[in-house]
């Protein structure tokens, strides 16, 4: 059985050029077991946000790549979406698209005897994040123990 890992890689590969010829930025692909299902999901992004059509055109390209190359043992299903407005920072360019706004992010370890923190994110590296508090109190998260990070959004706003 071929590995998670290399699906996921040779699918990025297959869409490389066409998502840059497109002017789509590849958010995540992921190869997952759901129930008794195997999903290949693609999430795309784009300035001012991604269209059914846009997600349509490269369901397309997608699926004609694949059925030529048919690397992919397994029956599969074929997803292409947007990640949404609340998806999790996977990729550099997440935070890099983030800096000064506001985050929230959890921990798989508690720090200062908390799991869940929401504040502006200042800095990361490649092993940690800074993020600003209301009270100006700077914390450093290691990138290791954060489960999740996102974009806050206050819905009670709205």
């Amino acid at each position: 059985m071929i590995k998670k890992e290399t699906v996921e890689q040779r699918t990025e590969q297959l869409l490389e050029a066409f998502l840059a010829e497109k002017k789509f930025e590849l958010v995540d692909v992921e190869y997952v077991k759901e129930g008794s299902d195997r999903i290949l999901r693609v999430l795309l992004d784009k300035e001012g946000g991604i269209r059914i059509d846009d997600c349509e055109t490269v369901s397309r390209f997608l699926s004609d790549a694949l059925d030529r190359e048919d690397f992919i043992e397994d029956a599969y299903i074929l997803e292409v979406s947007s990640p949404g407005l609340l998806r999790p920072f996977k990729k550099d360019r997440d935070f890099e698209r983030n800096l000064g706004e506001e985050v929230e992010l959890r921990l798989f370890k508690a720090q200062e005897g908390a799991k869940d923190y929401i504040g502006c994110l200042k800095s990361f590296d490649k092993d940690s994040v800074t993020v600003l508090f209301e009270d100006e109190v700077e914390a450093v998260f290691a990138r290791s123990n954060i489960s999740m990070i996102r974009k806050y959004i206050d819905f009670s706003d709205l």
